[in-house]
């Protein structure tokens, strides 16, 4: 099983907030769930607090473990363990996935995000984003406007692009 999240879907969004995660995101899930058993629902933490997002940032419990992990590291009282503690730990939601697969987002997080109607599921390696579809698209067109045009993504892997 994968430790990965891989590819990107579209989902309604029902009045009470719930919308079924992509199957395969749900594999990743219970691959970094280490108390998931067949049967069980996964569990995950959604990370709502940036300021600066539009989007919700979903991490398996390993991944979300890791950087606590590496908080707890961090200087005692230091700015930027406080920040991250704030974030990670204050400003998440930890929840499952139900019995049909799907997750309920709270309004407080549809709110941050103003999601109504569909979500936008993307992979993001370790964690996946849920987006409104809107907002994701005009993030994607600034993004791709940002490159070159003859740019081969691929090349930022050997380091072979220069700012």
């Amino acid at each position: 099983m994968s430790r990965r999240f891989r590819g990107e879907s579209q989902h309604k969004v029902d009045n009470k907030g719930r919308v079924s995660i992509p199957a395969s995101f749900r594999r990743v899930l219970e691959a970094g769930d280490p108390n998931w058993k067949s049967g069980d629902n996964p569990e995950l933490v959604i990370v709502y607090g940036d300021h600066r997002r539009d989007y919700l940032e979903c991490y398996t419990m390993e991944a979300i473990e890791e950087v606590e992990d590496k908080i707890s590291r961090m200087p005692r009282g230091s700015i930027q363990r406080k920040a991250l503690q704030r974030l990670i730990n204050g400003q998440s939601h930890p929840t499952t996935v139900d019995e049909t697969g799907r997750l309920v987002l709270p309004a407080k997080l549809r709110s941050k995000i103003d999601l109504e109607g569909e979500a936008f599921f993307i992979a993001a390696g370790d964690t996946f984003q849920i987006w409104k579809p809107e907002t994701y698209a005009k993030e994607e067109e600034v993004w791709a406007d940002a490159l070159p045009d003859d740019v081969d993504p691929l090349a930022f892997l050997d380091g072979d692009i220069e700012e």
